[in-house]
């Protein structure tokens, strides 16, 4: 249960000090309250209540989850200057978590002085039959196809360079599937997958005490942006009213696109505010929010939201299009975090910077699953949006 409590003169002395903070995976305080747990020291790497998430989920040690967030941060980093070194050669990239370093993909016709740029840059080099823009090309045919609803998604995978098509298991034998399947193949290098079940949307009907509701419908706030915060776009249209966690208005859906994306925004008044933390729901500390750096393919990130709080995993894949029974959406971010419904929306972080919000997968957090976020500077760039950090 959300603990809240009334401002005091010195924590509204200290928030005027950090500069006013913005909402990620939280409900905004009102203009007479703020949360009282602490956010995560600026000199750590992570707030203590992430790396318990990173042990439980990730199996990882304190120190483990510390390294693997240092190592990841350094990939972060040299993954555009990476792409660039290699030019036309470049062939994707991902974090190795087992040796801690970018593996950058790049195609035979790479000169040694690429290679050898690459290397003195602390990347793993690997060679490969297939650009990434080759790679590329192929998906984007695919997205053009009808999909039947036992395709569940598809994505271009950089560490076995070629367009992934995951298939339901048990509608794999499906002549619709099938068809599919062989203009898939026809389109580029492929291979097919097979997933447990298929993709759906964690929305929720309304239950009490949940972070704020469209309708009979409810969802997490994603990341706080100036004047408002990002979420899911099939959380609600463009228009619709929006109330907090103790019923009271707090704005309205200013933009939402969902199928083809799933991303919205939501204006912030009537005396609500925002603040760049994740929340850590009462039993982990509080997240700060400082950036949103993308995380490559590999590395560990963890999610925050109204029904199931924290959970950790992998990014699995990126630029993915994932077949919804409401239709497709494109350039998603597949992960090995599991949600449930109501965690729609939420916030994706990758140690202190912002991801994604929660679109959807398969699974839950009891027997495991995958889950897909929409970008969260995609979201930004298309609403002229900035976000809020610390």
């Amino acid at each position: 249960m959300r603990r809240r409590t009334r401002l005091t003169q010195a924590a509204m002395a200290a928030a005027l000090l950090i500069g006013g903070w913005a909402a990620a995976g939280t409900l905004p305080a009102s203009a007479q309250e703020t949360p009282v747990s602490a956010a995560a020291d600026a000199s750590a790497p992570a707030s203590p209540g992430l790396l318990d998430a990173m042990r439980r989920d990730l199996g990882l040690t304190r120190a483990e989850a510390e390294d693997r967030l240092a190592a990841e941060r350094r990939a972060t980093a040299l993954a555009p200057q990476a792409r660039k070194t290699a030019g036309s050669a470049y062939g994707g990239a991902w974090f190795d978590a087992r040796s801690g370093t970018l593996t950058v993909a790049v195609t035979p016709d790479a000169d040694a002085t690429t290679v050898r740029a690459l290397r003195e840059s602390g990347a793993t080099v690997r060679t490969v039959e297939h650009t990434e823009r080759l790679l590329n090309t192929a998906k984007s045919r695919l997205d053009r196809l009808d999909a039947p609803a036992g395709v569940a998604s598809w994505s271009v995978d950089p560490a076995a360079n070629t367009v992934v098509v995951n298939v339901v298991e048990d509608r794999r034998a499906d002549n619709d599937v099938r068809a599919f399947v062989r203009k898939a193949r026809a389109a580029g290098p492929v291979t097919v997958r097979t997933v447990a079940d298929a993709p759906s949307t964690f929305a929720a009907g309304t239950v009490g005490g949940d972070p704020y509701y469209t309708g009979n419908v409810r969802c997490s706030i994603g990341f706080s942006v100036h004047g408002g915060f990002v979420t899911a776009g099939h959380c609600g249209g463009a228009g619709q009213q929006v109330r907090g966690w103790d019923g009271s208005y707090i704005g309205n859906f200013q933009g939402s696109s969902f199928p083809d994306n799933d991303y919205a925004w939501v204006n912030v008044g009537s005396g609500w505010w925002t603040v760049p933390v994740v929340l850590g729901w009462g039993t982990v500390s509080d997240q700060l929010v400082r950036g949103s750096a993308e995380a490559p393919v590999g590395a560990s990130i963890c999610r925050s939201g109204s029904t199931t709080h924290w959970h950790c995993g992998r990014v699995l894949a990126k630029n993915e299009t994932v077949n919804y029974a409401q239709g497709s959406v494109h350039q998603m971010t597949k992960t090995s975090v599991c949600a449930e419904g109501g965690d729609s929306g939420g916030s994706f972080i990758s140690g202190d910077q912002a991801q994604g919000v929660t679109s959807g997968g398969w699974g839950n957090c009891s027997s495991g699953g995958e889950t897909w976020f929409q970008p969260v500077n995609e979201i930004l760039n298309r609403y002229g949006l900035t976000l809020h950090t610390a």
